[in-house]
């Protein structure tokens, strides 16, 4: 049967089938797996909490919640597991035997499995990326709201940034409490800059409270000194901000949270205000790769399951399959961590290890396919 356009035969979408079963039964059974370790370490956590009573449909409803952003890290896994059992099961059944002896080479069963791995991967960073941030800040949310003590403030340091051409402000609050932006023991830290860029501290500003309104900071038991001069006691002050109440909270978030969609504006606005994106821009070139991610990983997976099984040594060459996709995960954490220190450029730490797995997969079927 002959192909019209990127239509496929009943042989591709046979093995794509059975491709697509593996991938998302390897994922049903890892999220099984984990969803069950969250939800015993939330009743620990959250169901221990003596001040709200938390019942089996809250934390089950904060597993799922958590759900997400969980799947989207162990999708590159499923498609590892997923894959090669797919394709050591085909071969087990000598259905891959026949196919050779049909004539039907091992690319044309491999590229839609690739092909399919893409398109999953276009759809995670599209659509489950966004779901995911939206369902992490409910989760953050509702934890917060079942784990709180009556009276406690949140006492985990948080930092905000803020400038323009001419300021720069770093914030540094010792707690939050209540919604929006209300922060205590503030300390602001404030640098003027000059024509050529160079920064020079200004003024440095302690607050018992700040409170974050209609795009002005609202400071309360205010102390105020410049460089060698004597700390002032001031009432309250106003100062401007270059941020509102949604920006600021983003600024709370890591970078990790932050949707797919807004990375772009969150990138211009950051390095609009002078400061560093690299955070931002690492993870946008992430989401990216995705797709490449999938796909080395299910050709990578490919390669390792397609030895005759007359030959013997399947099981260890599969087995040598899943321990250097392994390897290539903590690459690509290596690589992330680099990039985030700015050691090697972003764009090379997030592209680097699925171009490495892609192109790894591809070498492998190349030698044993066409010797």
């Amino acid at each position: 049967m002959r192909r019209r356009g990127l239509r496929l035969t009943r042989i591709e979408i046979y093995v794509l089938t059975r491709t697509l079963i593996g991938v998302f039964g390897a994922l049903g059974v890892l999220a099984s797996i984990v969803m069950l370790i969250d939800f015993v370490e939330l009743s620990r956590t959250v169901g221990t909490n003596r001040f709200h009573e938390v019942s089996l449909a809250d934390i089950f409803n904060l597993t799922l919640l958590g759900a997400p952003s969980k799947l989207i890290q162990l999708l590159p896994f499923a498609f590892l597991f997923g894959v090669l059992a797919a394709y050591v099961n085909l071969n087990r059944r000598s259905e891959l035997v026949a196919l050779r002896a049909a004539g039907v080479s091992a690319w044309r069963f491999i590229f839609p499995a690739a092909g399919a791995a893409v398109v999953i991967g276009v759809f995670t960073i599209l659509v489950l990326n966004p779901v995911a941030s939206l369902t992490d800040a409910a989760f953050a949310k509702l934890d917060a709201t079942l784990t709180s003590v009556p009276g406690q403030v949140t006492d985990r340091a948080l930092w905000l940034r803020q400038g323009d051409r001419h300021t720069q402000i770093i914030i540094r609050a010792g707690s939050q409490t209540g919604e929006g932006v209300n922060l205590r023991d503030v300390t602001l830290f404030v640098y003027r800059l000059d024509a050529d860029g160079a920064s020079h501290f200004a003024r440095r500003i302690e607050a018992s409270t700040a409170q974050l309104h209609d795009r002005q900071w609202i400071l309360t038991g205010v102390k105020e000194a410049g460089p060698g001069g004597q700390a002032l006691d001031i009432p309250a002050i106003t100062i401007a901000s270059t941020l509102d109440e949604r920006t600021a909270l983003q600024h709370f978030a890591s970078a990790q949270d932050a949707p797919f969609w807004s990375l772009p504006f969150i990138i211009v606005r950051t390095e609009r205000e002078g400061f560093s994106a690299t955070l931002y821009r690492m993870q946008f070139d992430t989401l990216l790769a995705t797709p490449i991610m999938f796909a080395g990983m299910s050709v990578l997976a490919a390669a390792f399951s397609l030895r005759l099984l007359r030959l013997g040594g399947l099981a260890g060459f599969a087995g040598s399959g899943v321990a250097l996709g392994f390897i290539l995960f903590f690459f690509n954490q290596f690589c992330s961590a680099l990039g985030k220190a700015e050691v090697i450029p972003p764009a090379l730490a997030a592209w680097a290890p699925p171009l490495i797995a892609l192109l790894g997969g591809f070498t492998l079927l190349c030698y044993t396919e066409d010797g």
